[in-house]
């Protein structure tokens, strides 16, 4: 074999890394789009959630993501430690870690709303704050599923 063997074999795996790399980066973007869109509707409709401008609900919806994306990685390895538990102590444990975990994010939102932007842009209280997050997850996921392609080994959404 000569070198431009190697060469073509190297480009093709760089390939695959870029176009996984871009589909997550599509699937961010659209999570972004459908965030904006959905806490935009929560402004208009619930006197509680507001912003006083599209851009500061567009950085609002960018830091939701961001926030939103470490605890369901979180949640993720909560669950795992919660399957991994062998003993009814150990599940215990992991069950309430993972309350923890989902009780404490709405707080999470809710100040890292108020430090970032002060009175500019609010999520309202627990309540909406719960509303919210679980309808951009549903939201982001129905999207997700609608825009999922068919053919196998494409990048995911």
């Amino acid at each position: 074999m000569d070198d431009s063997t190697y060469d073509r074999a190297d480009d093709s795996t760089d390939d695959r890394a870029d176009d996984s790399l871009d589909a997550h980066r599509a699937a961010d973007v659209v999570d972004v789009f459908v965030y904006v869109v959905v806490l935009n509707l929560f402004i208009e409709y619930l006197p509680a959630v507001l912003s006083e401008t599209f851009t500061l609900s567009l950085l609002t919806a960018v830091l939701l993501k961001v926030i939103l994306e470490v605890v369901v990685a979180m949640k993720k390895r909560v669950r795992a430690r919660y399957r991994r538990a062998s003993g009814p102590a150990g599940k215990v444990v992991a069950a309430a870690l993972l309350w923890v975990v989902l009780f404490g994010s709405k707080f999470v939102v809710l100040e890292a709303v108020a430090l970032v932007f002060g009175d500019r842009a609010t999520l309202g209280g627990f309540a909406s704050v719960t509303l919210l997050v679980i309808t951009l997850l549903v939201s982001r996921a129905f999207v997700r599923r609608l825009l999922r392609t068919t053919a196998p080994g494409d990048g995911r959404l």
